[in-house]
């Protein structure tokens, strides 16, 4: 932890990767990518202030405070960094890219969820989501997040409630999750937003990924002015960071060195 608050880890030497975690997660789930990444970079993973359960959540104002926190440590890294993103967390590293791209040489997406036209997971999913939540029922608010607003199908589902079961982690985070599709929200269609950002993006997406996570990707590749060529996991969907770290590894580890 630094001493403005913002907990992460720091590994390696090198030019700098500062890695933005996604839901229902924190920055462990980058750890794998990170150990394949420190032999040549600096790979600095920061915890999500959403996913501190520790801290209160607000989805009006807790992107705005990961900004703050990103930008915080960016400060204290003092050298400009590649900024790598990854799922919601792709959505916190647009957003601060968009406040302030000074820190950063380049930026790392993979597959943010972006609000193109209706709210992600419709209109009453994180309603339906908060309410399962009221009634004491994580693993039904986690199986609507995980048909309604990642798009799996159905029986996938219902593994959700033998997880939250069996996993008190995920089950802490569960809320949160429903949080962070809440901020995402509230964001809206931010398109043109990022079609401000003039700094090297490269975008990531699988294979078997859910087709609107593609299909949120490819809108995005087309509004970035400095996008690179979308590169494509054919075999991954959308954890290769857990499942293929060391493709995602070469693939980041890639774009820094052509900075």
């Amino acid at each position: 932890m630094d001493p403005a608050g913002v907990v992460y880890e720091d590994e390696g030497s090198g030019p700098v990767v500062l890695v933005v975690h996604g839901g229902l997660s924190d920055e462990s789930a980058w750890a794998k990518v990170a150990a394949e990444l420190v032999s040549s970079l600096r790979v600095v993973r920061i915890r999500r202030r959403l996913y501190r359960t520790e801290l209160p959540a607000d989805p009006a104002t807790d992107f705005a405070l990961e900004v703050d926190d990103l930008l915080a440590l960016a400060a204290e890294i003092g050298q400009p960094s590649v900024i790598v993103g990854h799922s919601s967390g792709a959505v916190v590293a647009l957003e601060t890219v968009v406040r302030d791209p000074a820190p950063f040489a380049g930026c790392v997406v993979y597959e943010p969820p972006i609000v193109l036209g209706s709210p992600i997971g419709g209109d009453s999913g994180v309603t339906d989501a908060r309410a399962a939540l009221a009634k004491g029922r994580p693993g039904s608010a986690l199986r609507i997040f995980g048909t309604r607003m990642v798009g799996m199908p159905a029986a996938v589902g219902w593994l959700m409630l033998a997880l939250v079961r069996v996993n008190p982690t995920i089950r802490s985070f569960v809320p949160r999750q429903i949080d962070d599709t809440d901020a995402i929200n509230r964001l809206g269609n931010r398109l043109d937003a990022y079609a401000s950002i003039a700094v090297p993006v490269l975008l990531l997406t699988g294979g078997r990924t859910p087709r609107h996570l593609r299909e949120r990707t490819d809108r995005l590749a087309d509004v970035l002015p400095a996008a690179r060529p979308l590169a494509v996991l054919p075999q991954q969907g959308h954890a290769a960071n857990e499942r293929a770290p060391a493709e995602v590894a070469r693939l980041v580890g890639d774009f820094v060195r052509s900075l």
